[in-house]
């Protein structure tokens, strides 16, 4: 088990020199301090135009800073298509070229994971030419060779409908999936693979969603039991913003993170009963939750009392 963010966390604008890395490394240590157990540096993730050297860089600065282990994130080729052509996915082989040699040199670099992010490609799961461009390209960026741990974070809202094959035959070892925008993402992630990992996201990030740790303690485990998985192929992330969401302060996301981690470590507890002690006693006793409200049952008396 593992928690990590997933996009981007909000810069504080009112720290001297937002604007540039002292931000990024001001969002490390807070990050940092919600305790997720894999953590980016907060920004944008880098593009197939961006220079190797300063993408590596960037990651070493992150690393530095950070007490534990830090993810690169890279945009996949398929949104950077959309972002550089207005829509159009035409090129994607191509920058999917392009990206490989950053994959390279943050392998060289010591990096061990690193995650590309496709947020514009939910067309994968209606439209089979899309598809069929989304598997060609990431086959050309990934093929499991890299030295790396290479996932695919798809926080596009619901993807379901994607043909299975497009996403599992290609050589990532964990995929991310939205389960709060796209919660008939479960279909995809029951066929999954055993020795994938699969990443929940099933946090909210606006003011007002659902603060609880049981939601997300029940996904990693639901995650968990899906072809054998086991806890140990399981993450918990925060869900990205929907276009109609409300921005929510940074305040507001560092406090939903910190619950991402905190479920993290409870659905990590082998033991039955001492979960069920770090939970809201509703959420795990069935006749309280049809009661609704906690009635814990009455003991037996023993015979001869």
């Amino acid at each position: 088990m593992f928690s990590t963010l997933l996009g981007t966390l909000p810069i504080d604008h009112a720290a001297p020199g937002h604007a540039g890395d002292e931000a990024r490394l001001d969002d490390v240590t807070a990050l940092d301090a919600t305790g997720l157990e894999l953590i980016s540096d907060g920004g944008t993730p880098a593009g197939p135009t961006d220079p190797p050297d300063a993408v590596v860089a960037r990651w070493q600065s992150a690393s530095t800073a950070s007490a534990g282990p830090v993810k690169a994130v890279l945009l996949g080729p398929v949104s950077a298509a959309r972002s550089a052509d207005r829509g159009s996915t035409a090129g994607a082989d191509e920058l999917a070229e392009q990206l490989r040699p950053t994959i390279a040199a943050l392998a060289a670099a010591g990096c061990i994971l690193v995650e590309i992010a496709e947020p514009d490609a939910s067309s994968i799961a209606t439209d089979p030419s899309a598809a069929a461009t989304f598997a060609s390209a990431h086959a050309r960026l990934i093929d499991g060779n890299e030295g790396i741990h290479a996932s695919l974070a798809l926080p596009a809202g619901n993807v379901d409908g994607t043909p299975p094959a497009v996403l599992f035959d290609l050589a990532y070892a964990s995929y991310a999936f939205d389960l709060i925008g796209g919660p008939d993402n479960w279909r995809l992630i029951v066929q999954a693979p055993t020795d994938r990992g699969i990443i929940c996201g099933a946090q909210g990030l606006p003011a007002g969603s659902d603060r609880s740790r049981e939601l997300l303690v029940w996904a990693a485990h639901y995650a968990a039991s899906t072809n054998g998985r086991g806890l140990a192929r399981v993450g918990l992330a925060n869900a990205p913003l929907g276009a109609s969401d409300p921005t929510p302060s940074r305040a507001e996301v560092l406090s939903k993170l910190a619950i991402v981690a905190e479920a993290s470590r409870i659905a990590a507890v082998e033991s039955g009963e001492e979960m069920s002690r770090l939970l809201d006693p509703r959420a795990v006793d069935i006749r309280s939750a049809a009661m609704g409200r906690y009635a814990p049952a009455r003991r037996r008396a023993r015979p001869g009392r």
